[in-house]
């Protein structure tokens, strides 16, 4: 048995080394069209996307395999431009096709797992290759979608820290305009003196506004990008302020005090929710030893009585 698991690892490593070479002798062989022309197209603007990037050694040598990976696994799955909008939700200075790369990282990595699982357990029965086969293929399937449900959780996470942020953003911008600034200046100032999630959208805001862009434009723009629907209120609402004339800093103090109150109820809310769940440990743990404090030495005492 020690000998078949030996030559067993041993062949599958020559067959993965053997397998490396020969693809990677392919790609070196194959010079592909963007190589090709963009030698002689330098200074023209890329409007192509740049690759999916793998920084370091293991880049050198699997990337070309991740990133053929990746674009099969984008041509399977789809949704580019939810996984765009995702991650600039998630404030990750990443492309689709970075995203594709992990996602299929992942999936190998659970592949892998999972293989040498099944490698073991059809060693000791091997009528159970078939199953085991299954397996290996929905974890990697699972691999894929923990890092699509990783990326959710991190939108989400980002956006309760902007939530938690724009009071507090919305009041320094309505002091900043109350003392006589005007609406970029305020942005410039507020953004200088913050840290945290909603102030780098901020700062991309006025970026975009140091480029040219209308103060009211850019913060359209960034009212469509959200996906909170109270920041793309505060947003569109200075857009409108600026556009119109209409006092800023009383629309920036009344939004403020609507998210607060937003906030209150949602904390009121959710106490509700845990106060139910509270009653569980009690009725299911607290209660029943109670009971069983109760009533055990009763229990000891008519045992002791009973002939």
């Amino acid at each position: 048995m020690n000998g078949l698991v030996a030559g067993a690892v041993l062949g599958a490593t020559t067959g993965l080394g053997l397998w490396l070479v020969s693809t990677r002798l392919l790609a070196l062989r194959r010079t592909d069209l963007r190589t090709r022309v963009l030698v002689h197209l330098r200074d023209v603007p890329q409007l192509a996307p740049p690759p999916a990037t793998v920084g370091g050694a293991w880049g050198e040598v699997f990337g070309p395999i991740l990133r053929h990976g990746a674009a099969q696994l984008e041509r399977v799955v789809g949704g580019a431009a939810s996984i765009r909008r995702r991650l600039e939700r998630a404030g990750l200075d990443r492309t689709v096709p970075d995203f594709r790369v992990e996602q299929v990282v992942w999936g190998l990595v659970a592949f892998g797992v999972a293989t040498t699982f099944s490698v073991l357990v059809a060693l000791q029965s091997p009528s159970r290759v078939v199953p085991l086969a299954i397996l290996c293929a929905l974890s990697f399937v699972t691999g894929v979608l923990l890092r699509e449900n990783r990326l959710t959780a991190q939108v989400r996470r980002r956006e309760r820290e902007v939530l938690a942020e724009l009071p507090a953003v919305a009041e320094l911008m309505a002091l900043a305009v109350a003392a006589g600034e005007g609406p970029g200046a305020a942005l410039e100032r507020v953004v200088s003196r913050s840290n945290g999630a909603l102030s780098d959208d901020l700062r991309g805001v006025l970026a975009r506004v140091r480029t040219g862009t209308p103060v009211a434009l850019a913060f359209d723009e960034y009212s469509a990008r959200t996906g909170l629907p109270v920041v793309a209120r505060f947003a569109s609402g200075i857009a409108v302020a600026i556009e119109r004339g209409t006092p800023l800093a009383d629309l920036l103090h009344a939004q403020a005090g609507d998210v607060r109150e937003a906030q209150r109820r949602n904390l009121i809310e959710s106490g509700a929710r845990r106060e139910v769940l509270m009653m569980v440990p009690v009725v299911f743990l607290v209660l029943p030893v109670t009971v069983l404090f109760a009533f055990w030495p009763g229990v000891i005492g008519l045992n002791l009585v009973t002939p």
